[in-house]
């Protein structure tokens, strides 16, 4: 179970890297699959130094580890477009009056 909260923090992880890249990057073609193979190129990095300085996992494992980066890249695109239509909304603005219902 530790094994699967632990890719699953790891994409919420790559998923903030992919949004900040994305954002910092500006318009793109293919913003998806530029955030996506940015991730994943930080994500094999990350493996590429955990095999020489520490004990490697195995090869598999290392592989899911960067698939887990692009999907945290393809998810920060599109936590980018969903906050961008949030602050677009005319009721994200305005002030919450009287009770919620």
């Amino acid at each position: 179970l530790h094994i699967w909260v632990r890719k699953a923090y790891s994409i919420v992880a790559f998923t903030i890297v992919g949004l900040a890249a994305h954002r910092a990057l500006g318009p793109a073609k293919r913003p998806i699959l530029r955030a996506a193979a940015i991730v994943a190129a930080f994500s094999l990095a990350i493996e590429i130094g955990q095999r020489l300085f520490t004990a490697p996992e195995p090869v598999l494992e290392s592989a899911f580890d960067v698939a887990c980066g692009a999907v945290g890249g393809w998810l920060g695109v599109l936590a980018d477009r969903a906050i961008r239509r949030v602050g677009r909304h005319p009721e994200a603005s305005r002030p919450v009056r009287g009770r919620l219902r």
